[in-house]
């Protein structure tokens, strides 16, 4: 029986195991919020800006537990996942109706969103992955879509297929205010109650949340338009 759910031999250990997975899941939030009705359903029902550090560390948990836990702790996990997010339901604002957070058009925004910014972080960061071995990363990462509720034969499975889903995509993308307040809350959190003995320290986190910024494509970062463009930088 294979004791981790994701086998050591796979892309899946050596993309997630990079310590650029910390700037690639803020990176991964960041890209997530340019989708307008899934940045609805964390607004309405997220408590990120309360409790950054918890959202930050349940999301730490779900990537290490889908990667390196047991089939069944990541099988238990996805289940608690799929409970919670049946039961929670937000309003579009557009047109008033009642939508629902697992809904799979949204589940799959998110899924594709934090898979693709974590391949592009770590090997952007350093990690060596042939073409290959960027396929079989993304393969693989549809079997962690299953667990919160999506059919694994509609997610994107290799980089040409997850391209192309960003490519469609992008017109439907947009920098709203909700949107553009949750990346300026992500440059420069708010430290929880709980660690106000540590507030002297946050200032050290604005070249982790710049770096996940500077780290987003060129259109979103435009589009956010929150932080100066590098030098040099063509509109496209």
């Amino acid at each position: 029986m294979q004791p981790t759910v994701a086998s050591p031999a796979g892309a899946t250990w050596r993309v997630q195991i990079d310590r650029a997975m910390w700037v690639a899941g803020v990176r991964a939030l960041m890209l997530q919020a340019l989708h307008p009705l899934a940045m609805q359903g964390v607004w309405q029902r997220s408590d990120f800006m309360d409790d950054p550090t918890g959202r930050l560390m349940r999301t730490a948990d779900f990537v290490a537990t889908t990667t390196y836990g047991s089939p069944k702790e990541a099988a238990e996990l996805g289940r608690r996942v799929r409970a919670v997010h049946a039961r929670l339901a937000f309003t579009d604002p557009a047109t008033g109706r009642k939508r629902r957070v697992d809904d799979p058009e949204l589940l799959l925004w998110v899924h594709c969103a934090e898979v693709a910014s974590y391949l592009e972080v770590v090997t952007r960061a350093g990690v060596r992955l042939s073409r290959q071995g960027a396929d079989a990363y993304f393969a693989e990462q549809t079997r962690t879509a299953a667990l919160v509720g999506l059919d694994p034969a509609e997610v994107p499975a290799s980089v040409a297929q997850m391209r192309a889903y960003l490519a469609r995509m992008r017109p439907r993308l947009a920098a709203t205010p909700e949107a553009e307040a949750a990346v300026r809350f992500l440059l420069w959190p708010k430290v929880p109650e709980r660690l106000r003995a540590l507030a002297w320290l946050k200032p050290l986190w604005l070249p982790v949340g710049a770096l996940s910024y500077y780290t987003l494509p060129d259109w979103a970062r435009r589009a956010y338009g929150i932080l100066p463009e590098p030098p040099g930088t063509q509109a496209a």
